[in-house]
């Protein structure tokens, strides 16, 4: 049976991207379901909240608030839903961009929430 080029790019493992141009639409074929990126979206936007309370608060729990609802909501999306293993695992950083970057997309409407 043939594959189509999401099942290709979902087979290749993520450290062999060396341009975030090249990972982006590997990281989207990560982020096929619904809830998962719903999931993302809720926790990114937490993560924006907890990172204007640390900058109105001065309080450093803040930030640990933000990465514990940005990457929590992110990985239940990601093994509950997805059934995969988030691509933060093996390229952080660029997965990292990715969050954003889709967070921005799903604002945009370019990505169905």
């Amino acid at each position: 049976m043939d594959r189509t080029p999401t099942e290709d790019l979902a087979a290749v493992d993520p450290r062999a991207f060396h341009r975030f141009a090249d990972f982006y639409p590997f990281y989207l074929g990560e982020h096929r379901n619904r809830t998962c990126r719903r999931l993302h979206f809720a926790g990114s936007t937490l993560a924006l909240v907890c990172f204007g309370m640390l900058i109105a608060t001065g309080r450093p729990q803040y930030l640990l608030y933000g990465l514990l609802c940005g990457y929590g909501f992110a990985w239940v999306g990601h093994f509950v839903f997805e059934k995969n293993k988030p691509a933060s695992f093996k390229r952080p950083l660029y997965s990292f961009l990715g969050d954003w970057r889709m967070y921005a997309d799903i604002w945009r409407g370019r990505i169905p929430l």
